[in-house]
């Protein structure tokens, strides 16, 4: 699947990190996607690889850069995420 529905909570999320994935750039979208690769293959997106470490590591440094709250920010994104592959999960059962 290689398009995102855009009834899906979080899908411009999903639809940013799919992009900035395919095109090699490391942005909150792309890790968060890439930490959430397995289960989105598994819903049949179209998920590239991604690097060596850890995306989940790698998104909370980056995240650390910026104006504080690294930890929730951090905790907001993985929700975002969590609703979208559960709504996504819920559609492809009917």
């Amino acid at each position: 699947m290689s398009e995102v529905p855009t009834s899906l909570p979080g899908h411009e999320l999903v639809s940013a990190g799919l992009i900035d994935l395919a095109a090699g750039r490391e942005s909150e979208a792309s890790l968060l996607v890439e930490m959430a690769a397995p289960r989105l293959r598994a819903l049949g997106f179209d998920v590239p690889a991604g690097g060596a470490e850890p995306p989940a590591y790698r998104l909370y440094e980056l995240l650390t850069r910026g104006d504080g709250g690294a930890h929730s920010r951090y905790n907001a994104l993985v929700a975002r995420m969590v609703s979208f592959a559960r709504a996504a999960e819920h559609a492809s059962s009917r």
